[in-house]
């Protein structure tokens, strides 16, 4: 278990590991080889698909703050979840997914299974009755992605983890929208936790990666063996850049909160905004299992907007300071539109599944200063109300 708080951690990780010179940040080690210092003896790094000092500083970060036994990096999120499946899914086997996921990870599980790669169920995990069905089909894996993404829905960690242990099912965790400053999957019964590190543990939009962290040294070793075995993953410099952006995630992390939380309050009472989807409202439905295995409610917020489709694309278009982008967890704040970007792969049917209407719109919120975030959202509104 980690000796210091997950904000230090994020901050010393390979602080003066340099030996050469004593540089206090680690170098960057651009070689894509390494010599072998005797015949037949074989070197801690041979072959940077291996591994490389750098992506093995940032993996044993990651493995820290996550309470984890090891990590591979990958060079994007999607290619964590799909090391994930194939290291540890073969055809036949059956993997339990969340209905209402981000539109990349339905994607892949979706036509991975068309291809017999395995088969998978998308359900709704926040439904006892959907999951107890699911389970009979004796899953060896379900994956969590709790808040989701782009609904902010919460499930019960805990609870499903002593479920899948009674079917022997392995578990996984999307952490991306909370990362390890709050929340710790691991801890909660979790046999691995997945990142797009592209989010906010880089949090500077610049940079793809993901990761794997396994509860074991064992998984660890099978999860490391296929990610070299397939490419999947990551660069030095790229590891590099997250682990720099990941010594800041403790300060940014808090302030994209406040900021959340203050962009909510002028939300909540604003007569185009219907539904606002976030875990701190005492009426969202995850509110009480957030309480308990969160220690923050997080940054990703959601709404449905209460006005016309076209007034929506006036509201959108006239923001200066949220630009419409995919991708999420960066300084900057983005607005998408899910059932047009991040989710449009998933087809109406899905969509409708998921609860994904064309009038919900999600926040990304940055580390702008709040008031001027807000005055933009203002601005927006009121533009939007000149069609009628």
């Amino acid at each position: 278990m980690p000796t210091h708080k997950p904000a230090t951690i994020a901050v010393r990780t390979g602080i003066e590991s340099d030996t050469q010179h004593h540089a206090v940040v680690p170098p960057i080690y651009l070689s894509t080889n390494y010599s072998f210092p005797n015949f037949g003896e074989v070197p801690e790094y041979d072959y940077t698909r291996s591994g490389n000092p750098n992506r093995g500083l940032l993996e044993s970060a990651l493995s820290q703050l996550e309470n984890g036994a090891g990590a591979v990096i990958t060079n994007c999120g999607t290619a964590a979840l799909n090391l994930l499946a194939s290291t540890f899914l073969k055809p036949g086997d059956t993997i339990i997914a969340p209905c209402d996921c981000y539109g990349g990870t339905f994607r892949l599980f979706n036509s991975r299974s068309q291809k017999g790669d395995f088969n998978v169920l998308f359900i709704d995990q926040c439904d006892d009755s959907a999951m107890q069905e699911a389970l009979r089909e004796k899953p060896k894996l379900i994956l969590l992605e709790t808040p989701s993404n782009p609904l902010v829905r919460v499930v019960d960690i805990e609870k499903i983890c002593l479920q899948a242990k009674k079917t022997g099912a392995l578990v996984a965790v999307d952490n991306t929208f909370l990362s390890p400053i709050f929340q710790n999957p691991i801890t909660l019964g979790a046999d691995f936790v997945i990142h797009s590190t592209t989010k906010y543990l880089n949090g500077h939009s610049d940079v793809l990666g993901g990761v794997v962290i396994a509860k074991t040294a064992e998984h660890a070793e099978e999860l490391a063996w296929w990610g070299n075995c397939i490419g999947s993953t990551g660069t030095p410099f790229d590891s590099y850049l997250t682990l720099r952006g990941l010594r800041t995630l403790g300060a940014r992390m808090r302030a994209h909160e406040e900021n959340s939380q203050r962009i909510i309050h002028f939300l909540s009472s604003h007569e185009l905004v219907k539904t606002i989807y976030h875990p701190s409202l005492p009426n969202h439905p995850g509110h009480d299992i957030a309480q308990k295995q969160q220690s923050g409610f997080g940054c990703m917020l959601s709404f449905e907007f209460a006005g016309s489709y076209e007034q929506l694309k006036r509201f959108v278009n006239a923001l200066s300071l949220f630009s419409l982008a995919e991708s999420l967890g960066g300084v900057e704040s983005l607005i998408c539109h899910p059932a047009t970007m991040t989710h449009r792969a998933m087809g109406e049917e899905a969509l409708k599944a998921a609860g994904v209407s064309h009038q919900l719109l999600r926040l990304s919120v940055g580390l702008e200063d709040a008031t001027d975030l807000i005055a933009d959202l203002e601005q927006a509104f009121e533009s939007s109300k000149e069609i009628q």
